[in-house]
C-alpha cells in the first residue's frame, strides 16, 4: 500500500514538472525576437533542467546520487522561478500566465523539498 501512495506521489510530481515545462515553452512563444538567445533560452533550459534531473536521479538507484540530482532540479526550479518573475516584470508574461507559473513552481517546489528532506 506505501508503494502505490509513493508511486502515485511522484506520478503526480512528474505530472506537474510536464504541465510546468509545458506552460514555459507556451509562456515565452510570444517573447521578444531578441531575447531568443537570453531569457527565452534560459528559462527554457531551466524548466526542462527541473524534470530531467528528478527523472534522472531516480534511474540512478543511489540515494546519495538521487540527492545530488534532485538538488539541481530544485535548483532549476528556483532559477525558473526568478526569471518568471523577471518576465513578469518586462511584460513578457501577463499577470494570468505569472500567476499560473509561480502556483505550479510552489507546488513542485514543496514537493521536491519533501522528497529531499526524506533523504
Amino acid at each position: 500500500m506505501r508503494e502505490n501512495k509513493e508511486n502515485d506521489f511522484h506520478s503526480k510530481l512528474k505530472m506537474l514538472m510536464d504541465e510546468y515545462v509545458n506552460k514555459i515553452y507556451d509562456g515565452t512563444r510570444h517573447f521578444p525576437k531578441e531575447e531568443i538567445y537570453g531569457v527565452t533560452s534560459q528559462i527554457r533550459r531551466a524548466a526542462l533542467s527541473v524534470i530531467l534531473n528528478y527523472i534522472e536521479g531516480f534511474a540512478r538507484q543511489r540515494n546519495a546520487v538521487l540527492k545530488n540530482f534532485l538538488e539541481i532540479s530544485y535548483g532549476s526550479l528556483k532559477e525558473s522561478k526568478y526569471l518568471i518573475y523577471f518576465s513578469h516584470k518586462r511584460k513578457y508574461l501577463d499577470d494570468k500566465e505569472y500567476d499560473e507559473l509561480l502556483n505550479l513552481t510552489e507546488k513542485i517546489g514543496a514537493m521536491l523539498w519533501g522528497v529531499l528532506r526524506k533523504l
